[in-house]
């Protein structure tokens, strides 16, 4: 939101707020990455977080948000809380001179959002969203192919999740605010954006509430439909809770007037060993696929090309392994 850059003559000193799954990621990278200095942590109950006094002993721990930027005076604050508090740190973020890295979605409402980046504007801060998947090797990957298949594309997604247990608690507390359409849905529709380049013109979508074990006006179940002005259209799925299908879970393809891409993902081992795979078919010529092997503490991401003509492998590379959306 501003070309306005850090001194190179320090680090950047940074304050994360929200230290639950993805927070804690955050303050690890902050942590290690040079050129960062993880200066302070907000959640709720910090002293009672003996995973944190573990993790990050030397890293001064705060309940009051207003109280850590107080004292802190942070360049930069992380906003890992849930949705409903996003767009209200942000302009206590700005208003006390930071930057501010936001977790998606930006805010729970339009109005919320517009207003957050108003006052980024207006402070000459830096504003940006965690939308992860606009660096994840193998989604680049699919999104560069996806704009060689020729117009209009039809773009079908989904990610429903039988969560059960702890994973289904999480999600509950999720949907008091967010629902599963727009936790997950809006880096979908990012990609679509991405793929297309052209602008949604009308969207339909609709919800199901499959459990009274959140709020009447929540749904733990919903797809919506986009149209975009270039012709193309684009159907998102997503589903959470212990009544959902194992089986249909993961699709992610795309096709165009000349090829389609499939992004897909098998278990192999729940929870522990996951197998991804991206193909690229001309009729029965198939050009590229990308695989990715991911563990819960590293990954692998190979891509290899070759036509009819061609078996040799031509592209690999590495890449850690990615969030739960992807």
């Amino acid at each position: 939101m501003s070309s306005h850059s850090m001194s190179p003559q320090r680090n950047v000193r940074v304050l994360v707020v929200g230290l639950g799954t993805m927070g804690t990621s955050h303050a690890r990278a902050y942590k290690s990455v040079e050129g960062y200095e993880l200066v302070g942590l907000c959640t709720s109950r910090a002293a009672e977080r003996d995973d944190l006094e573990r993790e990050f002993p030397a890293t001064p721990r705060f309940e009051s948000f207003e109280e850590a930027l107080t004292r802190l005076r942070p360049d930069a604050v992380a906003i890992s809380t849930y949705t409903e508090h996003h767009a209200a740190m942000a302009l206590q973020a700005f208003a006390a001179g930071a930057h501010v890295f936001c977790e998606k979605p930006l805010a729970d409402t339009l109005d919320a959002a517009q207003q957050v980046v108003s006052a980024a504007r207006a402070a000459g801060k830096a504003l940006l969203v965690g939308y992860i998947l606009r660096v994840h090797p193998a989604w680049s990957r699919f999104v560069e192919i996806g704009r060689t298949l020729g117009k209009p594309l039809v773009m079908r997604m989904n990610l429903n999740q039988q969560s059960a247990g702890s994973f289904w608690e999480v999600h509950k507390r999720l949907m008091r605010s967010t629902s599963p359409i727009v936790d997950c849905g809006v880096h979908y529709v990012d990609i679509m954006c991405q793929v297309t380049r052209a602008r949604p013109v009308a969207v339909h979508a609709v919800g199901a509430r499959l459990t009274s074990e959140i709020a009447p006006a929540m749904y733990n179940y919903g797809h919506l439909h986009i149209m975009f002005d270039d012709g193309s259209v684009g159907w998102y799925e997503v589903g959470w809770g212990p009544m959902m299908s194992e089986t249909a879970h993961f699709v992610k393809d795309m096709i165009g007037r000349t090829a389609a891409c499939r992004s897909s993902r098998k278990r192999v081992a729940m929870r522990t060993r996951v197998r991804r795979t991206m193909t690229l078919t001309r009729g029965p010529t198939r050009f590229a696929s990308i695989t990715r092997h991911a563990t819960p503490k590293a990954g692998f991401l190979s891509l290899t090309s070759w036509s009819r003509r061609q078996t040799n492998p031509t592209i690999k590379s590495s890449a850690s392994a990615s969030s739960g959306c992807s």
